[in-house]
């Protein structure tokens, strides 16, 4: 009996020993494979943050692309617009000179045959009742004249920057123009009209008087010699 027990705690104690041994040789061989498991996931976390960076940056790519396509449209539409409104100028500046040429050319054939001067208050573009009497007064001459043209020069005293002046000039010219044209049915391309700031100044302009003759409109009718029935000259009265 005493064998028996011997063999039977022996027993017991190597399969201890065993089912310890397997223990660890199973730890020592799953151990790896849980190890290169997480190794798997944190390369497929990686790749997949890759991927997303790869993306984002296409996406940001494709965006930049287009913003600059569009740019590139919206350049090449304002090109095209200059270009256009520089072919119109052109075109304007053309048949201007064509115009202006075939006035110049007759220019001998014509000889003023009456003129009215109209003045403004300071900087005012605005005919008074006694300007537009005057204007009525010069008109009248008109129904009876043929091959005439209107001249119409507009005038500043000295004050003020020059270039307001030539705009402030330009105002009052345009005031009798539409008054004449308007009331008198008066076509367009009888007027030749000007803006001439404070260039031309017919009085002193160290006076108030003088200041006062400057801020003017002169209206010159002028008829063509050498076509058909004339005016007879005459002058209306000037403003003050």
């Amino acid at each position: 009996m005493k064998t028996l027990g011997t063999w039977m705690l022996a027993a017991l104690a190597l399969a201890g020993v065993t089912g310890c041994a397997t223990k660890n040789y199973v730890r020592n061989q799953t151990a790896p494979l849980v190890e290169h498991t997480g190794q798997l996931e944190e390369k497929t976390a990686a790749n997949g943050r890759s991927i997303q960076d790869t993306d984002q940056r296409a996406q940001a790519g494709v965006k930049q692309a287009q913003t600059a396509a569009e740019a590139a449209a919206q350049n090449a539409q304002s090109a095209t617009k200059a270009a256009g409104d520089a072919e119109a100028a052109a075109n304007d500046a053309v048949h201007r000179a064509d115009s202006l040429d075939s006035v110049v050319k007759g220019l001998d054939n014509y000889k003023q045959m009456a003129d009215v001067t109209v003045t403004f208050g300071f900087d005012k573009a605005v005919l008074t009742d006694d300007d537009k009497s005057q204007l009525d007064s010069f008109a009248g001459q008109l129904g009876s004249a043929k091959g005439y043209i209107l001249e119409v020069t507009g005038g500043t005293d000295s004050t003020g920057p020059a270039q307001y002046n030539y705009d402030l000039s330009q105002r009052r010219a345009d005031a009798v123009v539409q008054y004449l044209a308007s009331k008198y049915n008066i076509p367009a391309h009888r007027f030749y009209l000007i803006g001439i700031g404070k260039d031309k100044e017919v009085a002193p302009n160290d006076t108030a008087e003088g200041r006062k003759k400057n801020r003017r409109v002169e209206v010159q009718m002028l008829s063509n010699m050498g076509g058909g029935q004339q005016a007879q000259p005459a002058t209306a009265g000037n403003g003050n």
